[in-house]
């Protein structure tokens, strides 16, 4: 399939998955006023005081005004990860101007804090405490306690990464104990979101790179987690998504990497993050998200969720087959076809013929694929070769692992864990990724 095609095929995904309460494309922040007057006319803006933002916030408030819409207060964005001062911050700051809306404007981490804020200035405006939020559903259950509702967002997303403007999740991030929690909730779904693609030309090389990492785990870890034998619509939808946005992000990082100014690049991987905020929003995240949590000291969340993947590809290796087979294409150019494997590469449109391979063979041939793919773009591969990486991040993933709040990931797992088997199974992961050894991964019987 042409580049075209899959462009064309992404953005009807997109388009009949929103069902009109997303614009996006190249060009269109001036159609942010339109979509904001829909919820109503006084706003609070988040956006970046940055100078790389000025441009952008300019037609942004160009296109506010042409709608009539009141800024009571426009307020600085979030760091990375959205740690609890932000959001201690942007709570006050809702409670103080009383919006009818607010409109957050950046990347993953300002729409989370952002949507985090609006639950505790719409639910429980006197305190400032997100804790009894964290896991699944308990924002629809403080709902229906109290009648109240989170402030409504409108997402205007600046970055190809984590799709926050698209989905139900909010990551937080306490600093002082280093460690990520997760609220996922359809309460917190903005109702309305743009993106621009053309601000993605102003990411650097990290960034970029980092929020395709980030996309491609979305789209791995949910189409793993996904069973065609118990859910088989589903299965497909999911399958859909997953292979059309890891084909544009794969194929597509060197060439945003070294032509970040490229819009047609930059449209592409826009696409294909989005794509990734589909598929979280019909199944779940598991394994690397879980683990990345653990390890926001030392690893952006892109880079930990791309390091993780491989080695957790190679675990959920029995309960993945197809999804494997499938995959394997889209990481064919990173593929060694030595040591007896060269037979693989034949057939039209560069197939590759697995079937006669072992479920874990598989797994360690797209695996290793995966493994030149990080390495290509210049990216460890090990924990140990990270800065700042010891052994106490292995324990402490371990540790949170079994955090009730976080349960929702190891339900996630195409070979589900409790917190029994956690131990057992989840440590020689930790341990292989921390050494580059797949022999080190036991598989579930």
């Amino acid at each position: 399939m042409s580049k075209e095609d899959l462009k064309n095929k992404a953005k009807k995904i997109l388009t009949d998955f929103k069902k009109g309460s997303y614009i996006f494309g190249p060009g269109c922040i001036d159609r942010a006023g339109g979509l904001a007057a829909k919820l109503g006319r006084r706003a609070v803006l988040v956006i970046s005081s940055s100078g790389w933002a000025e441009k952008f916030k300019g037609n942004l408030l160009k296109s506010l005004k042409g709608s009539n819409i009141e800024i009571a207060a426009v307020i600085g964005s979030s760091k990375p990860n959205c740690p609890l001062e932000d959001l201690h911050r942007m709570h006050r700051d809702f409670v103080r101007h009383k919006p009818e809306f607010i409109i957050a404007a950046g990347g993953g981490s300002t729409i989370d804090c952002a949507k985090a804020a609006s639950i505790l200035a719409g639910i429980t405006p006197g305190l400032c405490d997100i804790e009894p939020f964290f896991g699944t559903g308990a924002v629809t259950e403080a709902v229906k306690k109290t009648g109240r509702r989170p402030i409504a967002v409108f997402a205007v997303q600046m970055s190809a990464s984590s799709a926050a403007h698209l989905t139900k999740y909010s990551n937080i991030t306490d600093l002082k104990t280093g460690q990520k929690k997760l609220i996922v909730d359809d309460a917190i779904v903005p109702p309305f979101a743009l993106f621009d693609y053309s601000v993605t030309q102003s990411m650097n090389r990290d960034l970029t790179i980092d929020g395709i990492l980030d996309g491609i785990s979305h789209m791995l870890e949910v189409y793993y987690g996904t069973s065609y034998e118990c859910e088989p619509e589903k299965f497909n939808k999911i399958e859909e998504i997953a292979l059309t946005g890891l084909k544009l992000l794969v194929s597509n990082l060197s060439s945003a990497v070294a032509n970040g100014k490229d819009l047609k690049i930059r449209e592409l991987v826009g696409l294909g993050t989005d794509l990734g905020g589909c598929a979280i929003m019909l199944g779940g995240t598991n394994g690397a998200h879980l683990t990345s949590f653990s390890f926001v000291d030392f690893l952006s969340h892109g880079r930990a969720c791309g390091l993780m993947n491989p080695y957790y590809t190679v675990f959920f290796a029995p309960a993945i087959r197809r999804q494997l087979i499938n995959i394997a294409p889209v990481f064919i150019d990173y593929m060694d076809f030595g040591s007896g494997l060269n037979n693989l590469y034949s057939g039209e449109n560069m197939g590759l013929k697995l079937s006669e391979f072992s479920s874990r063979q598989i797994a360690e041939i797209v695996a290793g694929a995966m493994i030149n793919f990080l390495k290509s773009a210049g990216i460890a591969t090990r924990l140990s070769d990270v800065k700042g990486f010891s052994q106490k991040y292995i324990d402490k993933a371990i540790k949170n692992a079994k955090n009730p709040q976080l349960e929702m990931k190891l339900k996630n797992m195409p070979v589900a864990l409790n917190s029994g088997f956690i131990d057992r199974y989840m440590l020689p992961v930790l341990e292989a990724a921390k050494t580059g050894d797949f022999s080190l991964i036991e598989n579930c019987s």
